[in-house]
């Protein structure tokens, strides 16, 4: 077979293009199977031959195919290799096979490798580019839709953009990732679902590949780091296609910017506990606790890796996997100097530990430090976070069941001092939080005398609704304070705080639960001096209680019977004076 002569240098991409569907394809075609060695070979070849043909002539319908760039510069690349096939085809006719059967079969072999343009040709058609003509797919930088643009309009813009990943020069994809970065980080929200939905997702992670030029794997980085963290459609899509292996892979062994980038992506990713499990998968637990680690990363890199290991300490698997790693000692570490920013996400990671670990578990945290720097936290002047503070409050008590914590807290009055501010002047969920430490611990008199300011305050906790055992929280709180006669004279001494008290036995306040404030009412009919029962007397309890006794609520009678008691002796006592 004769070659077909090379086109003359002025011809266009839509006049070589015709001669290739109209010549030399269909000779080629023809010759395929007419060789007469490496018949297997060349049939292969004709199957390839046929869906180019196939594509070629799709593509050439379309008006407007020669106008876009990336089609244009495909066609040099088609003929140069049809070309080298002619010669080929031509030698296997010839039984004396010219130049030896291995060194003809290693020249197929490389020729018929080069034939990638079908995989971009077949890129372009799928993503209609050839059809749809965009006035700007000339230019080296595609223009950034205007915000005003349609549905369509994005689409067709996004998938140009993948195009020129996909098919581009390395300077072509470079300027494509960073077309792709400003326009998600335009409006990141809304847009990113959309490159979920149009971009080809796999591709781009694949970029993410150690062997991916640094410069493309460094942008695309930052592209997946922004679609994590923008949408939960974008990181389920990533999360679909396996992002979180090759995001390990980079949080491991990337460049310090890379590395940040890639932790965002991690801690997005990983925040939802159906994508946690995955981490363990791919090595990442060990990945992430040596990101953790001083000389680790960046202050933001230890952050975002602490979180992201808050986020598995949900699981129970994971978690019997970071103890097994280590990760105690370096959450510690994080907690006495580490970035803040790490703080909050090593205090909750302590936390769970501590509430689903064994004693062995808690007893490692103590002996390690993590308890007196979960105090000094608190006790810090630092503006304290409200999430750290609740989480570390948290952590204590699970820990406080050891001896060595028990005495480490006993060792801290001003933990007590602390926790009674906590109470006092809190958000509503710290002093739940703070309330119920102090329901768990033994605190001596002295410091429960200390804490005697935040006595008000759980009396208004008694009415709240929220949580469902707050109530019965500042109910123990109280009982336990007022175990102390100087606390009980203190208490109904303040009569707004009494005042409460007594309306809350008011059967109209049905959000209540009685029981509680008749609790602390009959822990101060103790007494207390300085006629505490006459004080609670004159407020109006003993009728109050009465109503309640009536009605069997638990304590009600009981209380009653001690105030008004304890009232009527008094006046006895006054009685017998005058005479």
């Amino acid at each position: 077979m004769n070659p077909a002569s090379p086109p003359p240098s002025h011809c266009t991409a839509g006049d070589t293009i015709e001669m290739i569907i109209s010549h030399i394809l269909p000779a080629l075609l023809v010759a395929s199977l007419s060789v007469k060695s490496l018949v297997g070979r060349w049939r292969v070849i004709h199957t390839k031959f046929s869906i180019l043909l196939s594509s070629l002539s799709t593509a050439a319908r379309y008006p407007h195919s020669t106008d876009n760039p990336l089609f244009v510069d495909l066609i040099p690349k088609i003929l140069s290799t049809l070309r080298s096939l002619e010669c080929l085809s031509s030698r296997c006719l010839d039984a004396t096979l010219p130049g030896g059967k291995l060194h003809l079969q290693s020249d197929i072999d490389i020729s018929s490798a080069t034939l990638p343009p079908l995989h971009d040709l077949d890129i372009l058609l799928r993503s209609g580019l050839l059809y749809n003509p965009n006035q700007h797919s000339s230019a080296i930088v595609l223009p950034l839709p205007l915000p005003s643009a349609s549905r369509a309009e994005l689409s067709l813009f996004i998938r140009e953009l993948f195009a020129r990943l996909q098919i581009g020069t390395i300077d072509l994809k470079a300027k494509a990732l960073d077309s792709l970065l400003q326009f998600l980080s335009s409006d990141s929200q809304k847009l990113a679902p959309v490159v979920a939905e149009e971009g080809d997702i796999t591709f781009l992670i694949r970029l993410l590949d150690p062997s991916s030029h640094s410069l493309i794997r460094d942008s695309a980085t930052a592209v997946v780091s922004l679609l994590a963290t923008a949408s939960d459609a974008s990181r389920r899509s990533l999360f679909d296609e396996g992002a979180l292996g090759a995001l390990l892979r980079l949080l491991d062994a990337g460049s310090l910017a890379v590395k940040e980038k890639a932790a965002a992506a991690i801690e997005a990713i990983s925040a939802d506990t159906s994508n946690a499990w995955a981490i363990s998968a791919y090595g990442g637990v060990t990945i992430l606790i040596n990101a953790c680690r001083p000389g680790g990363g960046s202050s933001t890199v230890q952050g975002l890796a602490a979180a992201s290991l808050s986020h598995i300490s949900a699981i129970d698997e994971l978690r019997a996997s970071m103890t097994e790693e280590d990760a105690i000692p370096v959450l510690i570490d994080l907690l006495a100097s580490g970035p803040p920013s790490a703080w909050k996400s090593a205090t909750l990671c302590l936390c769970s530990l501590a509430f689903f670990g064994g004693d062995e578990i808690r007893l490692s945290i103590v002996e390690g430090g993590g308890l007196r720097h979960l105090l000094q936290l608190l006790l810090d002047p630092w503006p304290s976070d409200p999430g750290l503070v609740e989480h570390a409050l948290r952590a204590i008590p699970a820990l406080s069941f050891s001896p060595a914590a028990s005495k480490t807290l006993s060792a801290s009055p001003s933990f007590f001092v602390h926790l009674s501010d906590l109470i006092r002047q809190g958000t509503a969920s710290i002093q739940f939080t703070a309330a119920s430490v102090l329901c768990n611990l033994l605190p001596n008199e002295d410091v429960k005398r200390s804490m005697a300011p935040c006595m008000a305050s759980l009396i208004k906790m008694l009415q709240s609704r929220k949580p469902a055992s707050a109530q019965e929280t500042a109910s123990r709180a109280l009982l336990s304070l007022l175990s102390v006669r100087s606390n009980r004279k203190e208490l109904v001494h303040d009569e707004k705080s009494i005042s409460r008290l007594v309306k809350m036995l008011c059967p109209l306040q049905d959000e209540i639960n009685k029981e509680f404030p008749v609790s602390v009412l009959l822990s101060l009919a103790a007494g207390g001096g300085g006629g505490c029962r006459r004080r609670l007397a004159e407020a109006g309890a003993c009728s109050a209680l009465q109503k309640l006794a009536e009605g069997d609520v638990p304590g009600a009678r009981k209380a009653h019977q001690r105030i008004s008691g304890g009232r009527i002796k008094n006046l006895f006592s006054s009685l017998g004076r005058r005479d």
